[in-house]
């Protein structure tokens, strides 16, 4: 019952068209300026060639400028827009793996802007590329490519970096560099949108209108939502997602699902696969905050949506790399995020034969642990992380705590429902099983990074009794538990559990915080909203519930038990401050 294209309908009055006549017709005649803003995954040219042919046969003239002619030279770009130092004097300019997450405005790739002559009579002015907002304009559109295109293309060659269109692309600058700017102009221009146009399919791009587009996020940020989940390959990635789920049983494997990652997510619009847009989940928290994360998440987050879910695959794969995530005050001063990627392993599929390995043994021998990564590394010469990293039975059902600097992995054969802070591009290695990439090169080892952020104080018996924790009932009645499952002072948001008979119901209430819900066991539930929404969820579905929607009941469909995961942000005590992975 697994959904791969889980899709709401527009608000009403929406205009949704799709094809390059439809969405041509509604261009005036002019005279008129029409900026078409957006990433530069987008194929331009052929964007600007399609509407030209479209708007001339209707016997309007066109005329085109393409903003990517006018940016600055590239090293000028690169000048302004890589890494700085931090108050420390640490300068990632030239750090091979990452960068501090960029500030720049698009304005910065730009020297000077031109200036065109205005459309006359019936001509159009047709002003296109990433920052062509930054233009005077009469209309304002926003054409898109999810991002997982982008990605897609720097991994195959061709794509290209924000401001350099000459150059070929890295994943460095796509993630730290490329996609803040980008993201943080779209947000802005969000509000004044006249519309959004999803361009994937080339043939047939969807069009829906700014209005439109607006009511519809608003409608769906008081609501229970579910993002299209999708997922990538890797060297360890399994087959779990294509044998259970029914992703593309062509690709390499499933090894990573974006269930909800925030900054990458999206939200289907439309009314059946051939016409739909597909709109960033982050528009929600942008124009609506306190509906989606509740006053005070938005307080302390602002606009980020503080957690994700998603699925590491490695059922008929292999391990993944022994790695740790950055602590807070590296996270910020390093890598420009104001919170860090603290995490939870949920066995969504598990054996008593199969591992987790977790924190440091009592044991351990620091020195003799960076030796054997550095000879790994460098070297070729394979260690045994047991020697250094505990492990522990991977029980489906258990949920394993892993703050920050905690050295962690899956083994293979499990399938693990992450449910961690929503920093997603910070993984430390210190060791990765001398494997290669796809492309047969050494995978990338930032175990630098990683030492510097090794928590040494938690160890032993320590990691599991505080790490490995037992279930906490925290109410119960007829058929029906819920569970508190992890939680931990330098972790700011905590897992639960729903266990629920068969035809058993249960009552909630996001009371201001959202909540984010999985169903790790049985067929799935239907979750009623004060509302009078009726939403379905069915088993490793992930769904969003808003703070807004207050009351719900959640009720189990299907002839067995019934189990939900809910992660929500915990709420602010006075006093309370972090330690280790916040140190």
């Amino acid at each position: 019952m697994y959904r791969l294209d889980p899709r709401y309908a527009p608000a009403p009055g929406t205009v949704l068209a799709t094809g390059w006549q439809a969405v041509a017709a509604r261009l005036p005649t002019g005279p008129v300026t029409v900026a078409v803003d957006g990433p530069p995954t987008v194929a331009w040219d052929d964007l600007a060639a399609r509407l030209t042919r479209e708007l001339t046969a209707r016997g309007t003239a066109v005329r085109t400028l393409d903003l990517r002619a006018h940016h600055a030279p590239p090293a000028e770009v690169r000048r302004r827009t890589d890494s700085a130092a931090d108050p420390h004097g640490a300068d990632l300019t030239d750090d091979p793996y990452y960068a501090k997450l960029a500030e720049n405005p698009l304005r910065d790739l730009f020297d000077d802007l031109p200036r065109p002559r205005p459309p006359t009579g019936r001509e159009v002015l047709l002003v296109h590329g990433p920052g062509a907002s930054l233009l005077p304009h009469d209309l304002l559109w926003y054409a898109d490519l999810p991002k997982r295109h982008a990605e897609a293309a720097v991994n195959a060659g061709s794509g290209r970096n924000l401001g350099l269109p000459d150059d070929r692309g890295s994943l460095r600058r796509l993630f730290y560099i490329d996609w803040p700017m980008l993201d943080r102009h779209r947000d802005a221009l969000a509000p004044r949108l006249d519309a959004w146009l999803d361009v994937q399919d080339a043939e047939r791009p969807t069009y829906i209108d700014g209005t439109g587009l607006r009511a519809t996020l608003s409608d769906l940020a008081r609501r229970p939502v579910r993002t299209r989940p999708y997922f990538n390959s890797t060297p360890w990635g399994g087959h779990w997602a294509q044998d259970r789920l029914g992703f593309d049983p062509a690709t390499r494997n499933t090894a990573l699902g974006y269930e909800l990652i925030a900054p990458e997510a999206g939200v289907l619009i439309g009314t059946h696969p051939g016409q739909q847009a597909e709109l960033p989940f982050q528009l929600l928290c942008v124009l609506h905050p306190e509906a989606m994360l509740g006053s005070e998440v938005a307080a302390r987050y602002g606009t980020s949506f503080p957690i994700r879910f998603d699925y590491l695959d490695t059922l008929g794969g292999g391990n993944l790399s022994v790695h740790c995530h950055p602590k807070a005050r590296y996270m910020k001063e390093r890598f420009g995020w104001s919170y860090t990627q603290h995490e939870t392993y949920y066995m969504a599929c598990g054996s008593p034969d199969t591992r987790v390995f977790l924190g440091l043994r009592e044991d351990v021998d620091l020195d003799l642990f960076r030796k054997e990564i550095e000879e790994a590394a460098h070297d070729g010469v394979p260690m045994d992380p047991e020697d250094h990293v505990m492990t522990f039975p991977a029980e489906q059902g258990r949920l394993f705590m892993i703050p920050a600097g905690t050295p962690h992995a899956s083994g293979a054969g499990n399938v693990v429902l992450e449910i961690s802070a929503t920093p997603y591009l910070y993984s430390l290695r210190f060791y990765d099983w001398l494997r290669p990439d796809a492309d047969g090169r050494p995978r990338q080892l930032p175990y630098g990074h990683g030492l510097a952020n090794l928590e040494t104080g938690r160890r032993g018996d320590a990691v599991a009794q505080e790490l490995v924790q037992e279930p906490r009932t925290l109410r119960e009645g007829p058929g029906r538990r819920e569970e508190l499952l992890g939680s931990l002072d330098e972790m700011f948001y905590e897992v639960r559990r729903h266990a629920l008979d068969v035809g058993a119901e249960t009552d909630d209430d996001t009371a201001g915080r959202f909540h984010v819900l999985n169903v790790v066991e049985g067929e799935g539930v239907a979750l009623h909203t004060a509302a009078g929404e009726r939403h379905l969820l069915y088993r490793s579905e992930t769904l969003t519930v808003p703070a807004a929607v207050g009351p719900y009941r959640l009720a189990a469909v299907g002839e067995s038990p019934v189990k939900v995961v809910k992660a929500l942000v915990r709420a602010e005590r006075p006093g309370r401050t972090g330690s280790r992975g916040d140190a």
